[in-house]
């Protein structure tokens, strides 16, 4: 791998790429903090579907195209005099010094959960009013459910083992049926929620990550949903002009195409 001198004449290149990129590129002379919050947002999905795929030509690509998104945000903070690339470097720096006492103080931890745990405390000391507080409120809801359970639980508040979580999973199961039954369509969305929240926390336990499991099968499916399309179109025939029963055929062929993934 490259030496520490190479990874930082590379960093400095790119430093000045983006000086240059700055000062005669119109449109990235337009661009301000706000018009890339989406693109950098689309890029990181980006990075998670190479990683879910373990592509790791993919990964490094889209690594590239993030690093570049913070120089530029660096950039601009640097023209409105606020902060610039070091500050940010040695923010960070800072912050992981003080939250890793074990490594550059003289506190011991048994194990990474009470690494966790000493986190999330002196986040606290450091201001924080709440365990919650980082977690944004942006964030899609399943992964917004899956952090807010973490950091509570790195705090203490948790259940002691996965059947005391599954047993609340069929708590709150039933009480969806109960909703189901009312018919109180309010209702029925409250228990729902309830039940993906109670799973999301069980995934947890198991070590599972809720929003890697979904997307692999989100891409199960659309794999074998699209082979459901191009089965129909060398039969001359649109999905609509076939059964369900054909369907069903052709999605079981799929499957068997790939038996790692039932």
């Amino acid at each position: 791998m490259n030496s520490k001198a190479t990874k930082l004449e590379a960093f400095d290149r790119l430093l000045n790429i983006m000086d240059d990129l700055r000062a005669h590129c119109p449109w990235d002379q337009k661009q301000t903090f706000e018009s890339l919050r989406h693109l950098t947002i689309e890029e990181t999905y980006e990075l998670g579907d190479a990683i879910l795929d373990r592509n790791l030509s993919e990964i490094k690509k889209e690594l590239g195209d993030l690093l570049l998104h913070i120089v530029f945000y660096a950039k601009l903070g640097s023209e409105e005099k606020a902060f610039d690339i070091a500050d940010v470097a040695n923010d960070i720096c800072e912050k992981l010094i003080h939250r890793h006492p074990h490594i550059y103080g003289s506190v011991s931890v048994e194990d990474a959960d009470q690494v966790k745990r000493n986190w999330e405390t002196l986040k606290l000391k450091e201001g924080k009013k709440s365990v919650l507080e980082g977690v944004p409120n942006g964030l899609p809801a399943l992964i917004k459910a899956q952090r807010m359970q973490e950091k509570a639980a790195g705090v203490g508040f948790d259940w002691n083992d996965k059947k005391q979580v599954w047993g609340k999973f069929n708590e709150e199961l039933n009480e969806l049926n109960q909703a189901l039954n009312s018919n109180e369509k309010d209702a029925i969305e409250d228990e729902f929620g309830d039940v993906l929240f109670s799973l999301i926390n069980y995934a947890r336990f198991i070590k599972v990550n809720p929003e890697s499991a979904l997307e692999r099968t989100n891409k199960k499916f659309l794999q074998r949903f699209q082979f459901i399309e191009v089965q129909a179109k060398k039969q001359d025939r649109s999905i609509e002009d076939l059964t369900l029963s054909e369907m069903e055929s052709f999605w079981q062929e799929a499957k068997n195409q790939s038996p790692s993934d039932s």
